[in-house]
Order: C-alpha cells, then sequence, then structure tokens
C-alpha cells in the first residue's frame, strides 16, 4: 500500500488542461522573488469545465512581506488569511488565494480549527506550477496533512464505511463556513470520485495523529461564520468585484437571481455586511 505522502505527490503531478498551467504561471509571474507554488482545486478540476467558470488556485508564497509592495496588504494576509484576488488569462477567469509556505502547512494541519485550507485540500487538487524541488516537497507535505485532518476532527463513528467517514466530515465542513451550496454538495464531492477516496481512506486513516481530538463543531461554526463575514469585509478592500463574485457564485450554486445595484459596487463592504444577513434569513446561504 503506497504511503499517504506518495498518494498526494501523485496527485499533484496529475496533468492538467495546459491552459491552466499557463494560468498558474501567469499568477505566478506577478510574484517575482516570492512565489513558491501554485495549486489549483476545486469545481473546474472535479468537473473538467474551464470556459464559463472561474478557476481556483492557491499561490505560495515565502513571506507576505516579499509578496506585496504595500506593507498593510502584507499585514491583512497575516492577520486574516488568505487574501484573494481575480485574474484573467487567455479568455479565461479565475481567483487565488495567497498563503505564505508556513500558513499553507500550518492550515492544513490539526493546530487550526479554521477548516478552510485543510478541507479543501483533503480533496483532489494539482500542484501546477513550483518554483524548485524544494517548493514542491514543501506543498506535497503540507497537502498531505489536510486529509487526516479532516477525518480526525469529525471523529469515526463505530461501524462507519470509510467513504460515509469523508461523506460526513465534508458536511461537517461545508457547515462553518458560509455557503451558498445545497446541502447534498458535500456528499456529491466524494461520489464524484469514489475510488480516490476509496485509495485514500487507509493511509490517511493511518496518518491521523494519536493525540488527535475529534468534535469542537459548535465552536468551529460560530467562529468559521464570524472569520467568513470578516473575509468579506476584507475583500471589499482587495478583491476588485468581489461583491459581484459573491452574486454570481450564489445565483450559480442557490438558484437566486441576485442582481447587484450600482451602489453596492461603490460600497461593496456595506452591501456585502447587508447582503449576507438576508441571504442566510431567506436559506440562499448557510
Amino acid at each position: 500500500m503506497s504511503s499517504l505522502s506518495e498518494l498526494v505527490r501523485e496527485e499533484l503531478a496529475t496533468p492538467v488542461d495546459p491552459r491552466v498551467t499557463s494560468m498558474a504561471r501567469a499568477i505566478a509571474a506577478q510574484y517575482p522573488g516570492s512565489a513558491r507554488a501554485v495549486l489549483f482545486y476545486g469545481s473546474c478540476l472535479r468537473e473538467s469545465e474551464l470556459d464559463g467558470l472561474m478557476l481556483d488556485f492557491y499561490l505560495i508564497v515565502s513571506e507576505y512581506s516579499d509578496a506585496y509592495p504595500k506593507r498593510w496588504m502584507a499585514v491583512v494576509n497575516r492577520l486574516i488569511p488568505p487574501n484573494v484576488f481575480p485574474f484573467q488569462h487567455d479568455g479565461l477567469i479565475a481567483k487565488y488565494a495567497v498563503l505564505s509556505e508556513a500558513d499553507f502547512n500550518r492550515l492544513n494541519g490539526a493546530e487550526t480549527r479554521n477548516v478552510s485550507v485543510w478541507a479543501r485540500f483533503a480533496q483532489p487538487s494539482r500542484l501546477v506550477w513550483a518554483v524548485d524541488d524544494t517548493a514542491r516537497d514543501r506543498a506535497v507535505a503540507a497537502v498531505a496533512r489536510a486529509a487526516p485532518t479532516l477525518l480526525a476532527a469529525a471523529g469515526r463513528v463505530d461501524g462507519e464505511a470509510p467513504l460515509d467517514w469523508w461523506r460526513r466530515a465534508f458536511s461537517l465542513t461545508y457547515s462553518v463556513e458560509l455557503r451558498a451550496e445545497r446541502t447534498s454538495r458535500a456528499q456529491s464531492v466524494v461520489d464524484a470520485d469514489a475510488d480516490r477516496y476509496e485509495r485514500f481512506s487507509a493511509p490517511a486513516i493511518a496518518a491521523i495523529p494519536a493525540n488527535a481530538r475529534a468534535g469542537g463543531w459548535a465552536r468551529r461554526r460560530l467562529e468559521g461564520k464570524a472569520l467568513s463575514i470578516a473575509r468579506l469585509a476584507k475583500a471589499s478592500l482587495t478583491y476588485a468585484g468581489g461583491i459581484d463574485y459573491l452574486a454570481w457564485k450564489i445565483n450559480r450554486h442557490a438558484g437566486t437571481k441576485i442582481e447587484i445595484k450600482p451602489w453596492q459596487r461603490r460600497w461593496p463592504l456595506v452591501a456585502a455586511l447587508t447582503l449576507v444577513p438576508r441571504l442566510m434569513k431567506s436559506g440562499a446561504i448557510r
């Protein structure tokens, strides 16, 4: 049986559409001297669709102070990671999140209750650009922490099949963040590639630390919702067109028909903070 690190390394190296690789290189090129790795993940990877959709990337940098000419950008990235930015290249659109190597490793592990990174990288991803072998090895090591963290946080129910453990674990993480996706989305993540999760199950379970603790989900939910709102507020400063992206994503996943008004584009922070409670009350996001 392959080790979890071997499985992760093999999966991260799986070829992708050349347009994805080209976009990853273009993202990295914006951060000369600080870019370490670019990872591709999310629904476009699962569905093998690119045109008309927004691709999702993580850009890993050496240090935030190396990545930004403006000190305040480095400060907010460190305090409320990650910073997220829109990007366009060769007719495709994307967003990319910025994390330092140290934060990427930490946020994939059990030392944080914040689910946003380890929940995503317990799913398939691709390492589509790396500056050198050291950066590649560090990315592999960080991603290999995600699946054991996810399963350990959920805890195993006696007699539960491995795939059901994955499904329940993802359902728990979806309940922590503000989500527009329907409640069945967490299950579909596993069912879309059940063989992969079967293959990863035994190595991921074996890699769970002996002192790992399950639970704490009520606290995670409180902190996770608050953090999601804080990130929305921060995005109004760092993400051009962020309010339009928020509306697009909710419309796509929840079947709503939100239209952003001119005043909301002028005051995206106010718009986001007034829009979110209404959407939660209506059930469009949870």
